[in-house]
């Protein structure tokens, strides 16, 4: 019995090293990836795009430091501040990540730009940028940088939002290499790089997660109903409500659809009652059957 019982510890084991491997290659992969956006791309063609690497590039030109040894020597302070706000083991990985991208940015860095036209550098880098990233998300690390500056804001800071706080980093960062370079050009396509970074790291992250939220109010709820379950086979909720001038009851159709046929949904409603009152939004994640799991680890 006790035999069983070790034979069963060293399988999970053995299964929770394979699981930390893969994770490691995964992080090695997405390290280079995030090397050759910023030795071939964006470092040689001046773009400073925020975070880390935009300091890192900027105080390159300033010392003649590596970038790769600049982005390693700014994310020491900063990784031991993430340790100690939130243990050493949030930060094993991240360190890893840390050390390999400054390896590989001085690696390639030498090789030279793939390109000189900054607008092609901006969209090439940007992304290449965001597939890294978001590859690194997955693997449950992180870059390092200014995303563990701001999670640290957030916690002495709630009320200030995230999103405002990677737009003032990263515009302040920007802002200098204009200065640092004398070129308010590259500063320009530096910020299309960080705007398109972004973007891309959604959809890297959520990919086709994206989905339109519908809320109908018709008084042929029904025929809405049917065709909607009939011809789209999707999911359909009445939540029942009254006019608040009129006083008369009706049926709120809620519905939640990938946004690929969305539109189909839209015609629909066109289709059975023009003067039906529809109002379309964005929902970024959905849980539940046919979309992600509730289990799913949030990004």
């Amino acid at each position: 019995m006790t035999h069983m019982i070790q034979n069963g510890n060293d399988g999970k084991i053995r299964k929770g090293a394979k699981r930390s491997m893969e994770e490691y290659a995964v992080i090695t992969a997405a390290s280079f990836v995030y090397a050759l956006a910023v030795g071939l791309f964006l470092d040689p063609n001046s773009l400073a795009p925020g975070g880390v690497t935009g300091i890192a590039i900027i105080l390159n030109r300033l010392s003649g430091l590596e970038t790769g040894t600049w982005i390693l020597i700014i994310n020491l302070p900063i990784l031991a501040l993430g340790a100690w706000r939130f243990g050493f083991r949030f930060i094993v990985s991240t360190l890893y990540c840390t050390a390999l991208t400054s390896f590989f940015t001085n690696l390639v860095t030498p090789l030279g730009a793939v390109t000189k036209d900054p607008f092609l550098a901006a969209l090439a880098g940007s992304a290449l940028l965001a597939v890294g990233i978001g590859l690194v998300f997955k693997a449950g690390a992180t870059t390092g940088g200014t995303d563990i500056i701001v999670k640290v804001l957030r916690v002495r800071f709630p009320y200030l939002k995230t999103g405002f706080l990677f737009l003032l980093t990263d515009a302040l960062i920007v802002a200098a290499s204009a200065v640092v370079f004398g070129d308010i050009d590259s500063a320009l396509y530096a910020a299309v790089a960080a705007i398109l970074t972004s973007f891309i790291l959604d959809i890297v992250l959520y990919g086709r997660d994206g989905a339109k939220l519908i809320y109908i109010i018709s008084d042929r709820s029904e025929d809405i109903t049917r065709r909607l379950l009939q011809e789209l086979d999707i999911g359909v909720t009445h939540i029942q409500g009254s006019g608040a001038y009129s006083g008369r009851e009706k049926n709120v159709i809620l519905c939640a659809i990938k946004k690929q046929i969305a539109y189909k949904a839209e015609a629909i409603v066109k289709e059975e009652d023009p003067l039906a009152f529809m109002i379309v939004t964005s929902a970024m994640e959905i849980y539940g059957e046919g979309y992600k799991s509730y289990f799913s680890e949030k990004l």
